[in-house]
């Protein structure tokens, strides 16, 4: 197969984070790299905030490309040589591919993509979710831009974002108004309004964050919610709609698609071209999670969102 897609052998890849030793992200792509007979490694990295740049500059030319989790994500931005239409739509890049080395001493290509849309979407769809009018989104960052973006892909007519600091949430206003969505900016602490109503509940809170207070029991048996993390879990907020009966996503399902996107960059530099026998890929992968991504693992060390 590595010949047959007419890769070089010995790629080195890596997610990075602060922290990052928990992630399921390696078990995902060594799967898919394994069922596509490619001999890439595949690592976890920590990295302090700030230090991405820094970093980069310490990667030789058999490195191939990196998954980014926060804080890295909006920091990735600045210093790609290009990025593809999500990542500019939504500020915040997950995944680099690197170019090879320019002559010369010149800067490497990096190139900038934003796989958590796509995956968020796929997750979704997973569980029979594929159209929504109203949704709710718990956050103000990076993947809470993705998860505006999903929305306007399901034919969400608005998107409620519930944050500490409405002030953050301004660029996802401005996100929305281009996407054709209405986006509502609230206070957390608006969360029990019993008025309140949605399709659907998107957390993109870290792994561990409490609310404090609780949404309507109404809300939670009729709105389905996706919390993007997976551990530790149950997250607060999913024990809460497993309380009321509601149904609940973990972030796992997410996770795997959006690993699945990012393999297709790395191995193809394209996330819209398939893999070869790209079914056989995701479930390898799939059977590496040891999980089922429509359900929640068992409670776990705490990881970052998106690895």
């Amino acid at each position: 197969m590595a010949s047959e897609l007419n890769l070089p052998s010995g790629r080195r890849l890596a997610v990075l984070g602060a922290p990052v030793s928990h992630s399921k992200s390696p078990a995902l792509h060594l799967a898919a790299y394994r069922q596509l007979n490619l001999d890439w490694e595949y690592t976890t990295v920590d990295v302090a905030p700030g230090g991405l740049g820094a970093f980069l500059g310490t990667l030789g030319p058999e490195w191939r490309g990196l998954s980014l989790t926060m804080p890295f994500k909006h920091e990735a931005l600045p210093l790609v040589s290009d990025a593809d239409r999500v990542a500019q739509a939504t500020g915040a890049a997950n995944t680099l591919l690197l170019g090879d080395p320019a002559g010369g001493g010149g800067p490497r290509p990096v190139s900038g993509f934003n796989t958590d849309v796509a995956g968020i979407v796929r997750a979704l769809a997973d569980a029979g979710i594929t159209a929504v009018s109203s949704v709710v989104v718990l956050g103000a960052g990076a993947t809470a831009a993705s998860a505006v973006m999903a929305a306007a892909e399901l034919g969400a007519e608005w998107v409620e974002l519930l944050v500490r600091t409405p002030a953050k949430a301004a660029p996802l206003v401005g996100l929305g108004r281009s996407l054709g969505v209405v986006v509502i900016v609230s206070d957390l602490g608006s969360v029990p309004a019993a008025d309140r109503t949605a399709d659907l509940v998107i957390s993109t809170l870290p792994g561990g964050t409490s609310l404090g207070v609780e949404f309507p029991a109404a809300l939670r048996t009729t709105a389905a919610l996706l919390d993007v993390t997976y551990a530790p879990w149950p997250s607060a907020l999913a024990a809460s709609w497993r309380d009321a009966g509601g149904t609940v996503l973990s972030g796992l399902g997410m996770l795997l698609h959006q690993a699945l996107i990012q393999v297709r960059v790395f191995v193809g530099g394209d996330p819209f071209a398939p893999l070869p026998d790209e079914d056989a890929v995701l479930q390898a992968m799939r059977d590496a999670l040891g999980e089922d991504p429509t359900r929640g693992p068992d409670a776990g060390p705490a990881a970052a969102v998106g690895g």
